[in-house]
């Protein structure tokens, strides 16, 4: 038993290999694309909408409350990365429905390349909010003896974004082909109805993290001294 795409070769040429994790890459930014052109190819600001538009507008409200609800000061200017970051591990997890498809967010070299993404992301974003001085101030605070551990400390988060997805897709896809060799005829349901809310699940805890660290790295002095000035107020401090 496979335990990961990267291990299936789908086409070899001179050397050149095309594994699963590639090929399934690919399909899903394909379907990614051409879904949102279709929906938002035809969309309407009148009273009748199609259900399609509907559910896109549900989509990206919930999105959007969801970075609110973190403590983003600006939830529009993160909604593209974060967005795109639930939607394709959503979408990668949710297609083991189909037979045959294996998700590439159950290779580690996809779940790294995302955990990157996010860690380029953080600073740029806190550069685009505080500015390249105000946001490597925040490597030694509250004293410069934090910097080594600051920056150990972004290191190793991304380590665990990519392992904590790596491992929950790979686990699930270990414990579904071991079951299914038990008891093929009672097993597949019940695994890929819960395969599918584990991967929405993931989706979920990945691009909320994602977005936690944004946000508390761009979250400037004012808005975190608005904070405590606030949480005082509330306790009647």
């Amino acid at each position: 038993m496979e335990i990961s795409p990267d291990a299936t070769v789908l086409y070899e040429w001179r050397g050149l290999r095309l594994t699963a994790t590639v090929a399934y890459t690919w399909l899903v930014m394909a379907l990614l694309v051409l879904g949102s052109w279709a929906v938002t190819a035809r969309l309407s600001r009148g009273e009748r909408v199609s259900r399609w538009q509907v559910a896109l507008e549900v989509i990206v409200s919930t999105i959007r409350d969801q970075i609110a609800e973190v403590g983003a000061e600006t939830p529009d200017r993160y909604l593209p990365f974060i967005g795109t970051l639930f939607l394709f591990i959503a979408t990668a997890n949710v297609l083991t429905i189909v037979p045959g498809y294996q998700p590439p967010t159950g290779s580690l070299s996809t779940t790294a390349a995302l955990a990157i993404c996010v860690l380029i992301a953080v600073p740029l974003f806190s550069i685009a909010r505080r500015g390249l001085g105000g946001h490597l101030k925040t490597y030694v605070r509250p004293t410069p003896l934090m910097l080594p551990f600051n920056v150990i400390s972004e290191a190793s988060r991304t380590l665990a974004l990519a392992i904590r997805l790596y491992g929950n897709v790979m686990s699930g896809t270990v414990i579904v082909g071991i079951l299914i060799s038990v008891a093929p005829f009672f097993f597949p349901v019940l695994l890929q109805l819960l395969g599918l809310l584990t991967g929405l699940v993931q989706a979920y805890i990945f691009a909320i993290l994602a977005m936690v660290y944004i946000a508390s790295a761009s979250r400037t002095r004012r808005g975190a001294a608005g904070t405590g000035a606030a949480e005082r107020n509330d306790r009647g401090d």
